[in-house]
């Protein structure tokens, strides 16, 4: 057993990357990369958002989310609008294209639980402790330095 593999840090960021390659794999025949597809669930899920909004619950930086809205934009999942009379509040939602790959795709997430090896209980279980964990990480705390 190596050092790393007794580390919290090391388990998340290896399961965060199989996660990600297993999505990688089930959206391919989409031409969408998981970032992508997170989006689409966002707007599934809530309609509309403004691209604050979007970057707040995606925890991504409008650098990131930029160029992906972009594509999803080009390939007709998504259309933005300015909004008025703050033109510089861009809303996005789904075009009828986007909403219609709701149906398509609505199995991914079953086929991606069935590679987990967790029942629904432990997944549940994982969920919550993911969730404390992230909102305790994100809590200032005052690290020593050695």
């Amino acid at each position: 057993m190596n050092a790393v593999d007794n580390m919290v840090c090391f388990s998340l960021y290896s399961a965060s990357r199989a996660t990600t390659q297993a999505y990688r794999r089930l959206l391919k025949p989409w031409d969408l990369t998981y970032p992508q597809y997170l989006v689409l669930v966002s707007l599934w899920s809530e309609g509309p958002l403004s691209v604050g909004a979007l970057g707040e619950t995606l925890d991504l930086d409008s650098g990131t989310l930029s160029p992906l809205l972009r594509r999803l934009d080009s390939v007709g999942l998504v259309m933005r609008t300015r909004e008025a009379p703050d033109e510089r509040v861009v809303t996005v939602s789904l075009t009828e294209r986007g909403l219609a790959l709701r149906d398509e795709m609505s199995s991914l997430p079953l086929q991606v639980a069935s590679c987990m090896n967790l029942t629904p209980a432990a997944a549940t279980a994982l969920l919550g402790t993911l969730q404390s964990y992230t909102n305790g990480i994100r809590q200032p705390h005052t690290l020593p330095i050695s």
